[in-house]
């Protein structure tokens, strides 16, 4: 682990529960970790948030979406980041665990599509499901 990184996991983990993804959008998540959902999930909750907010896999901890939407609406944050809750982020890129995710970030690291992944352009999406 670089110094960045140290750095970095020594400020985020204590605060946020970082995992070092590499990818980091706590900004867009009410600050809160997407990371520590047991099921890793970056776009939002899974169909099994509990009535009382709780979580299908872990009972004890509140679904961290019920937790970051509660943070987005009632912390106080810049409003283009309590508007980019609802956007919809890539899945992570695995390759990038454990590295600085302000490296990445300053790099543009994090917004390289992995082979295999293909990024929708706005034509592309407007066609979906037209056939031809």
């Amino acid at each position: 682990m670089g110094l960045l990184t140290t750095i970095e996991h020594a400020v985020k983990a204590p605060v946020w529960d970082c995992r070092m993804c590499g990818q980091c959008v706590l900004h867009a998540t009410g600050m809160t970790c997407p990371m520590t959902c047991p099921k890793t999930l970056r776009n939002g909750p899974c169909g099994g948030v509990r009535p009382d907010g709780g979580c299908e896999v872990d009972p004890s901890m509140l679904c961290i979406w019920t937790k970051g939407y509660e943070r987005s609406v009632n912390l106080p944050m810049p409003r283009v980041w309590r508007e980019e809750f609802n956007h919809l982020r890539p899945p992570v890129d695995n390759q990038l665990m454990g590295t600085s995710s302000w490296a990445n970030f300053v790099s543009k690291r994090d917004q390289q599509t992995p082979d295999g992944w293909a990024r929708t352009t706005k034509a592309q999406t407007a066609t979906a499901g037209v056939t031809h």
